[in-house]
């Protein structure tokens, strides 16, 4: 009798835990909007979620913090006419998010420190160059304010944020829909999914396809697919039959895929979320009420089920925690911001672990917000490694850092002339922050230091009568 070899791995007994009632995020009205998007983004700040908005498109953006009922005079995001698609948190910036539209437009916001007071319906800028939907946003990962956005024009265009300019445009590549579009480690590579059932990796700088895979999955339903810290590609697709598929490709030979992995038979359509930390990836799919997550190693059979965390309700889109966002002390590996009907509710993934020493092997370094690069410097052509950062005394908040720009600052107000003279040939974008949006920001800065007086002087009185109190009670 041959005994099966259980494969070891500190990953196996992972477990998921929803978070309690009071620790959720209840009544918002969450987007119906049809397109598969995570419609949820989150950050160590801020938690955003797409919701419906009557005439135009919404999101609200919470403080982590503000559990429990949402009211629903609750300030939101609202500047666009269309709605909201996809959203993405700036990696350098946690105040930072950008948003694409059905108006055809990306919008960038500056969220106040401590949250919204007021909605918001002035961005700091409008990026326009899109023809039709703007469904996919994604932040560079190590270069300050370079954003990519993907539309159902089939184009792609990598804008640099802080002049407003579309710098890259990548359109006779893609014949279809694309769905989805991620960056390698460092951000000189991009890899696509499309309605063709291709994935194409791209040098963007150079408007190149370097590799392709036609019919990557048989199956007609959309596909993603994402970059691997080392290079390689994993993509969640459907079979002919219609079955739910993980492949594995190596990014340099793209005949046949390294593995394939059959999941089940269901149409809602896997969303990867990955951490490069730890070789593990969890599958949430839209309208599934479960949460896959496998390991990915550098030896055959290469991906490794280790187990799914399984709830009631199915879930309409999803957010994931970066790494510096989670309780080092708690040992979490994960979290994620899942979407119901109307509610978001966490859900944390644990490491189950005796000692409360700090599990280096669970925390290697991870990428910080400090970005490696300026824009300018990517779009010269250098690239640079993300900066890591130690969660040895779990991450602390830096000072908030102006969105700065090294030669234009549209978020300065004073730089407004010179941003709008910077590039006349360049009229498809239009970054001009209006004065009334500067006195607007303004007042919003007087409400939030009154706000903080109020508060302060409550305390005080708090102290003044609980001291009362006790010698009352003496």
């Amino acid at each position: 009798m041959s005994r099966q070899v259980v494969r070891t791995s500190k990953f196996r007994h992972v477990f998921g835990q929803a978070a309690k009632n009071d620790q959720c995020y209840d009544d918002i009205r969450v987007s119906r909007v049809t397109w598969d998007s995570s419609f949820c983004a989150v950050n160590p700040k801020f938690v955003a979620l797409i919701i419906e908005a009557s005439g135009g498109g919404a999101f609200l953006v919470l403080p982590l913090h503000k559990t429990g009922r949402i009211d629903k005079s609750y300030p939101t995001v609202c500047g666009h006419t269309g709605p909201v698609l996809d959203i993405d948190w700036c990696p350098h910036n946690d105040q930072v998010i950008a948003s694409g539209s059905e108006d055809c437009t990306v919008m960038v916001w500056q969220i106040p420190e401590n949250g919204l007071v007021t909605s918001m319906a002035e961005p700091v800028v409008v990026l326009e160059g899109h023809s039709k939907r703007v469904g996919i946003i994604t932040w560079h990962p190590t270069a300050r304010n370079v954003l990519l956005s993907a539309g159902c024009d089939n184009q792609i265009i990598i804008w640099n944020v802080g002049t407003g300019e579309a710098m890259i445009n990548l359109e006779d590549m893609h014949p279809d829909v694309i769905y989805s579009a991620t960056w390698n480690r460092n951000g000189s590579l991009i890899c696509t999914s499309c309605k063709d059932k291709a994935i194409r990796v791209i040098d963007p700088r150079k408007e190149t396809v370097i590799a392709e895979k036609e019919k990557a999955h048989d199956g007609a339903r959309p596909m993603r697919a994402i970059f691997l810290a080392d290079g390689n590609i994993l993509t969640t697709g459907f079979s002919r039959m219609s079955e739910r598929q993980l492949s594995l490709w190596n990014a340099n030979n793209m005949e046949e895929p390294m593995t394939v992995t059959e999941m089940d038979t269901s149409n809602g359509v896997l969303l990867p979320f990955y951490d490069p930390d730890t070789g593990v990836v969890y599958l949430c799919g839209k309208g599934d009420s479960s949460i896959r997550y496998f390991e990915i190693t550098d030896h055959a059979p290469y991906v490794h089920f280790l187990s799914t965390f399984t709830t009631k309700e199915p879930q309409r889109g999803m957010g994931y925690m970066p790494k510096r966002g989670l309780d080092v002390n708690k040992c979490e590996i994960a979290r994620f911001f899942k979407l119901h009907e109307r509610k978001c509710e966490p859900i944390v993934m644990t490491v189950p672990r005796k000692s409360d020493l700090f599990q280096d092997d669970l925390y290697p370094d991870t990428s910080g917000p400090d970005p490696a690069l300026e824009a300018e410097d990517w779009f010269d052509g250098k690239n640079g490694d993300p900066i890591l950062i130690s969660l040895k005394n779990g991450y602390v908040q830096g000072k908030n850092r102006e969105f700065k720009v090294v030669k234009k600052n549209i978020l300065d107000g004073k730089a407004t002339k010179n941003t709008e003279n910077s590039s006349p040939a360049n009229k498809s974008a239009s970054p001009t922050p209006s004065i009334k949006s500067e006195a607007k920001l303004e007042e919003i800065l007087k409400e939030i230091k009154s706000l903080k007086d109020l508060v302060s002087s409550q305390e005080k009185r708090i102290i003044k009568l609980e001291d009362q109190m006790s010698k009352v009670a003496i």
